[in-house]
C-alpha cells in the first residue's frame, strides 16, 4: 500500500463490510456490475460476491467494436470462477444506430475524438442501469483513484453507480488487493493481472498512450494529493516534470467531476470526493 497507515487485509475487509453495510442500509440485496474482462471490474465482482452472495451479483459484458477477444474470455472466465450469473449484450449495433443518428449533428466529414469515445460508456451505463430498475439491483461502480484524479471517466457512463467501491484505492493497490484476494487460491484469472490497462474505446487503446505507468502515476497522485506537495516539490523528489505537469494539467481540467460522482467507500484519510481546491 502507498500509505503505511493501510493493510492490505484490513482494506479487503473493509470493503467487503462497506458493500454489504450500503446495500444493507438501502434494503436492496442485488447488485449489478459491467464485467469489461479488466482488473478493476474483476475486483469489485469478488468483492461484491464476497459481500452480498453469489446469487446476488449479476454481471453485463458488453463487448464493442474495439473490445479484443481476450478481454471478453477474461470476462466469462471471471464470472465462472465466481459462479455469478452474467449476460453478453455487444453494444455495436447500438453504437452504430447512435453515431448514424447523430449524422446531422456531427455533419458528414466527422473526425473522431472523445465524443465517440464517450458515447460507448454511455451506451453501457444504459444497459447497466435498465437492469437496475428492472431487477431492482443497484449499480457498482468500478473507477479507480488514480483514474479519477485525472479524469479517466465518464460523466453519465462508467463514472456512474449507487457507489463507488475502488475510488479510494491506487490502481497499484487495486493491483495489491486482487493478489490478497488470489493469496490461497486463483479467484482472479491471473491473465486479468498481467494485461496492459485499456478502456478499450478506440483501436489499440492503452491507458499509458497518454500517461505514465501505473506505479508511477500513483506516486505522483500521492505526493500531490495525500502529502499536499506542490509541482516543484513532487518534481525535486526525482520525477518527471512533464509527468507532473500533465498529470496536475489532467486534474485541473477534469476536478468538476468530483461534484457529480457517486459515494464513495473511503478507505483513506484523504479521499478525492468533492475537492474543490485546484493543485497548482
Amino acid at each position: 500500500m502507498l500509505s503505511n497507515d493501510l493493510r492490505i487485509d484490513m482494506v479487503h475487509d473493509a470493503l467487503v463490510c462497506g458493500i454489504r453495510d450500503f446495500f444493507s442500509s438501502r434494503g436492496v440485496s442485488d447488485a449489478v456490475i459491467g464485467l469489461s474482462g479488466g482488473l478493476d471490474s474483476a475486483v469489485v465482482a469478488t468483492l461484491a460476491s464476497q459481500a452480498l452472495g453469489k446469487s446476488h451479483v449479476h454481471a453485463i459484458l458488453m463487448p464493442g467494436e474495439f473490445s479484443t477477444l481476450h478481454s471478453i474470455q477474461d470476462a466469462v472466465d471471471l464470472a465462472d470462477s465466481l459462479d455469478i450469473g452474467y449476460n453478453i449484450i455487444p453494444i455495436s449495433t447500438i453504437y452504430k444506430k447512435f453515431i448514424k443518428e447523430l449524422q446531422p449533428i456531427f455533419g458528414p466529414y466527422n473526425k473522431w475524438n472523445v465524443a465517440e469515445e464517450h458515447l460507448q460508456a454511455r451506451i453501457r451505463c444504459s444497459i447497466l442501469m435498465a437492469y437496475a430498475n428492472k431487477f431492482s439491483a443497484l449499480l457498482l461502480n468500478t473507477t479507480n483513484k488514480s483514474e479519477l484524479f485525472v479524469g479517466y471517466g465518464t460523466l453519465y457512463g462508467d463514472l456512474a453507480g449507487a457507489v463507488m467501491v475502488l475510488a479510494d484505492l491506487y490502481k497499484s493497490e487495486v493491483y495489491e488487493l486482487a493478489g490478497y484476494i488470489n493469496m490461497e487460491k486463483e479467484i482472479i484469472p491471473g491473465s486479468i493481472l498481467v494485461k496492459a490497462p485499456s478502456d478499450e474505446l478506440r483501436r489499440d487503446q492503452k491507458d499509458t498512450d497518454t500517461l505514465p505507468e501505473h506505479t508511477t502515476l500513483d506516486r505522483i497522485i500521492f505526493a500531490l494529493n495525500e502529502q499536499g506537495k506542490s509541482c516543484e516539490e513532487v518534481v525535486n523528489d526525482g520525477f518527471d516534470r512533464n509527468d507532473v505537469e500533465n498529470v496536475l494539467a489532467l486534474y485541473n481540467k477534469s476536478a468538476s467531476k468530483l461534484y457529480q460522482i457517486p459515494q464513495i467507500l473511503n478507505v483513506s484519510s484523504k479521499p478525492l470526493a468533492h475537492k474543490s481546491k485546484w493543485l497548482i
